[in-house]
């Protein structure tokens, strides 16, 4: 038997078949769960898929709502360009496909926010076609299985493992009515038998042919990237509010957070100043709060927050980004997770009426 023929068989047997995107065809659902597992656990997704279907069932609904409209029911998901690009490859699907997928791999790798591997996933569940994919837990499952060294990331290494993922769904080795399986199994094994730190070798259905079970390298491949050092930024927010409401500004996209309300912020040291900038004169002195730090792929935040209560009869009139919000609209805003927490603080301390 052929490697796929043995991940099919298994994935049949022992994989996972109760998952809410599983069992159907329907491309719009498999797209979604596909960008939403992106970077992202299961157990999170499953809340946030369901959630999001329910308030944009189609393609034709989730184009013609606004961004706006959108961001809420992606935040606390993180990679908020992902929630971005799903939104423009929905009005891209309306405008140049009639609002339905094609049908292969190769075109809907030209769709906004959709690489190789998520594309060949979906024409692969929607439409049966033989096309590899190539995600972080695939990588490991073939850096293990055939004794790929280096770091996965690498581009000479990473055409590797695509000419070897290629091979593997050759006509020849897994039929078209298989390829559905062979792609849930080679993710199914990676999320639950060929994982990251505890491998459940006597378990894996290829653990004969597997050159890391055989040398004993499990924890060797795939090959550790070399480490960098975690850049570290500071911040400071400023919660300024009245009685019964609460000042936010819209971030900009692209960027950190683009596209959700966040609290103003202003460089430590100056929030002084920033309350008169955000306010006009004003007399409430800046309160420090509990200082932490939010992890990014890439850095790490320190935020300073400082709670600002003030008599709006005394301030300016504030001008888009920024934007007063009532006590009663907060719940429905998209707000990235440190600021969602900073806010549902300041509400369970009764400090914004109703």
């Amino acid at each position: 038997m052929f490697f796929a023929n043995h991940i099919v068989a298994w994935q049949r047997d022992h994989g996972r078949h109760d998952l809410p995107w599983q069992n159907t065809t329907d491309p719009y659902r498999i797209w979604l769960s596909e960008i939403m597992l992106q970077q992202t656990q299961v157990a999170t997704v499953m809340g946030y898929y369901a959630r999001f279907l329910e308030r944009f069932p189609d393609i034709a609904t989730l184009a013609a709502a606004a961004q706006e409209e959108v961001m809420p029911y992606w935040a606390g998901l993180g990679y908020y360009a992902r929630a971005r690009n799903l939104h423009r490859c929905a009005q891209t699907l309306v405008s140049d496909w009639n609002g339905r997928f094609p049908p292969t791999a190769e075109q809907i790798a030209t769709l906004p926010g959709i690489g190789p591997s998520t594309a060949a996933a979906i024409a692969a569940f929607s439409f049966g076609e033989q096309s590899p994919i190539m995600d972080g837990n695939v990588k490991r499952v073939f850096t293990r299985h055939f004794g790929i060294e280096g770091d996965p990331a690498r581009r000479e290494v990473e055409q590797r493992l695509w000419a070897l993922a290629h091979h593997e769904v050759d006509p020849e080795r897994v039929g078209r009515l298989d390829m559905p399986a062979y792609t849930q199994g080679l993710m199914d094994m990676g999320a639950t038998l060929c994982t990251r730190r505890q491998p459940a070798c006597t378990q894996c259905p290829v653990q004969v042919s597997c050159v890391a079970a055989r040398q004993g390298r499990q924890h060797e491949l795939p090959t550790a990237r070399a480490r960098k050092t975690v850049a570290s930024r500071q911040t400071a927010m400023l919660l300024i509010h009245d009685q019964a409401n609460l000042l936010l500004t819209l971030r900009p996209s692209p960027g950190i957070w683009g596209g959700l309300w966040s609290l103003p912020e202003c460089t430590p040291g100056e929030q002084a100043e920033a309350v008169r900038l955000f306010c006009g004169k004003q007399p409430a002195q800046p309160i420090a709060m509990a200082a932490f730090e939010h992890v990014f792929t890439h850095f790490r935040l320190h935020i300073q927050p400082w709670h600002v209560e003030i008599d709006r009869a005394d301030t300016e009139a504030v001008a888009p980004p920024l934007r007063w919000f009532a006590r009663s609209e907060l719940a429905g805003l998209g707000l990235p997770a440190p600021v969602r927490k900073l806010v549902d603080g300041l509400l369970a301390e009764d400090m914004l009426g109703t």
